[in-house]
């Protein structure tokens, strides 16, 4: 007969660090999130600020419900204006304007809340926006 003096051991010791891992997946997960939600609540300021960039010159020829140019310097200089009022650190924007469209591309590092040894303790969030003007009737 097979001694099984000390297999609740093993498993326990493997339950607890099953846990362990899954609260710091958890934790670290929940964190980003917060922040991704945080950069994307100002990805979508900072292009609703640019999209106010519009070419006053060719606002006033448009129809309406067509789309109103805008002016690309005017729109890069209000999104620096928002982010830099927002006093959120951001480490990449990028804008590119269409004719009639802003699209707002920001990136920050993250340090997660658990690090444990052997894994990296920052990570990258990415968030989009993209606004478009457009008379009314």
């Amino acid at each position: 007969m097979r001694r099984e003096r000390g297999q609740i051991t093993v498993i326990t010791i493997g339950f607890f660090v099953f846990v362990g891992l899954l609260v710091v997946v958890v934790v670290n997960a929940s964190a980003a999130f917060l922040q991704r939600q945080e950069l994307d609540n100002l990805a979508d300021g900072a292009a609703l600020a640019a999209a106010d960039g519009l070419s006053k010159d060719e606002f006033y020829q448009h129809g309406a419900g067509s789309p109103v140019p805008i002016d690309q310097g005017e729109a890069r200089r209000l999104v620096a204006s928002y982010l830099s009022a927002s006093g959120e650190h951001v480490t990449v924007v990028r804008i590119s304007a269409d004719t009639d469209r802003v699209h707002v591309h920001l990136e920050r590092a993250v340090d997660l809340a658990i690090a444990p040894p052997g894994w990296t303790s920052r990570t990258t969030i990415v968030s989009d926006a993209t606004s478009q003007l457009r008379l009314s009737d």
